[in-house]
């Protein structure tokens, strides 16, 4: 089922991007701009506010939804992109290419995701899948489902 959320997420880009400011929630429309496996990568300005959340406080969460489905990853924002997925990322996104002129004036950061849920309300009854992928464990779905390896 994992599989299926990966997927997914690999065919579609745009969500929304979930991070704090002190104490308020800050949601903003995001694209993932590289994904591999459970990591998605994300590009943004210093100048940005977003940029200044994440360095305070690097918890996410990243929503996308379509149809009916919906997965959400929630890890941290880690900003260890090396120069060439950098550079891939930026020559391979035309809103990049559109907005910046060139892809070292910008910060890139993945969401080492920690955390994957999968729904599809679509069924009956809908589909919910946890995905624990620090610890490996996963549960079946909604109130008072319990993780299992």
């Amino acid at each position: 089922m994992i599989e299926q959320a990966i997927n997914f997420l690999k065919s579609h880009v745009e969500g929304v991007l979930a991070t704090v400011d002190d104490d308020r929630p800050c949601l903003r429309a995001f694209q993932i701009m590289k994904q591999e496996d459970t990591d998605l990568y994300f590009a943004t300005s210093e100048r940005k506010e977003v940029y200044r959340q994440l360095r305070q406080n690097p918890r996410v969460e990243f929503l996308m939804m379509h149809e009916g489905v919906s997965v959400r990853c929630s890890g941290r924002a880690v900003f260890d992109v090396d120069d060439a997925a950098e550079r891939w990322i930026y020559d391979h996104n035309e809103v990049l290419r559109r907005l910046y002129p060139s892809y070292d004036t910008l910060v890139y950061f993945r969401l080492a995701t920690e955390r994957m849920d999968y729904y599809d309300l679509r069924p009956t009854p809908p589909v919910h899948r946890s995905f624990d992928l620090v610890s490996g464990e996963s549960r079946n779905g909604f109130v008072g489902a319990r993780f299992s390896k």
